[in-house]
């Protein structure tokens, strides 16, 4: 199983830089866009039993590949995460991080001759894909939009840019959400279900993170940012101005995409060709879970239909 090649990326304008992930093939290419609180080596690349989601689709044939965006795991911390408090407006909003997300494709696509990208997003980062995907549409081959957040129309929640530039995250706090929509009387879904690798692996991704007390890694709070503005009505992107063929998939327990939410959604993508898959018992992080061979095949044959 081949292993992926990482890279920095240097970003134009200053001295940020991305990591980025290379699982080479000679198929499509196809980027993956991680979500709000963990990088792309502990979501897309993290290994169970030796096999990852990007091995699944390198072994696909796919061209695959994989980045943080600044502020999470190889990728440059900017000076706001560094400050000794996390004053000041969200750091990494949606805005900044389809910036990402462009100068990221815009080297695939240099490396593959000018091919178009699939890309497949998952939770806060469908938000920064879709405004992507809305302002670059020949850019973009097809969409996957794992567990997307979406619109909702909520009253008194915080305001977004109230928040803080960052917040910390321990392991506690990841299984706390990992398992919070499993319902009670049911087993254990996550593969490993006290994070006994998963959870150490997350602290290495920050060198302060076991520094804290209790050991946590720093995260950008503009996702956070995003979350709270959608859910208040303010979604960063116009669904209408996404073209690219899309696919929903998400858990039949995914409390943050549900069915509604899948289907305003649905509604209104600008898309001709759309598809909208549950998979039973799991969650919004159905990644990590037995579930996981559903999320992978339900991917791969929406991407493989471009071909077809």
């Amino acid at each position: 199983m081949a292993d992926s090649v990482e890279t920095q990326l240097q970003l134009a304008g200053g001295n940020d830089a991305l990591l980025l992930r290379r699982w080479r093939g000679a198929g499509d290419p196809v980027l993956y866009v991680h979500g709000a609180t963990f990088p792309s080596a502990l979501s897309f690349g993290y290994r169970f039993s030796g096999r990852s989601w990007a091995d699944d689709l390198h072994a696909r044939g796919f061209d695959v590949w994989g980045f943080d965006f600044l502020g999470f795991g190889g990728s440059t911390r900017p000076q706001p995460m560094h400050a000794s408090a996390a004053e000041g407006a969200p750091f990494g909003r949606a805005r900044e991080a389809a910036a990402q997300i462009e100068a990221v494709v815009d080297h695939i696509s240099r490396e593959r001759g000018g091919a178009r990208v699939h890309v497949v997003a998952h939770s806060w980062g469908t938000i920064a894909a879709g405004l992507f995907a809305g302002n670059h549409a020949a850019a973009v081959g097809r969409l996957v939009l794992f567990g997307p957040v979406v619109r909702r129309r909520l009253e008194r929640l915080p305001s977004p840019e109230g928040i803080g530039a960052w917040r910390e995250v321990s392991i506690a706090d990841q299984l706390k959400r990992f398992v919070e929509d499993v319902p009670p009387s049911h087993p254990p879904v996550l593969i490993e279900p006290d994070l006994a690798e998963w959870g150490p692996a997350y602290l290495a991704t920050d060198v302060d993170a076991i520094q804290r007390s209790p050991p946590a890694v720093r995260i950008p709070s503009g996702p956070q940012a995003d979350i709270i503005a959608a859910w208040s009505g303010q979604l960063a992107y116009d669904p209408r101005r996404v073209s690219a063929p899309t696919l929903i998939v998400r858990g039949e327990w995914d409390n943050l995409c549900r069915y509604d939410d899948a289907a305003w959604l649905i509604g209104a993508l600008g898309s001709r060709e759309t598809a909208d898959v549950v998979v039973p018992r799991a969650t919004h992080l159905m990644h990590l879970e037995r579930g996981r061979e559903a999320l992978f095949a339900a991917t791969a044959d929406w991407l493989t239909a471009s071909s077809s």
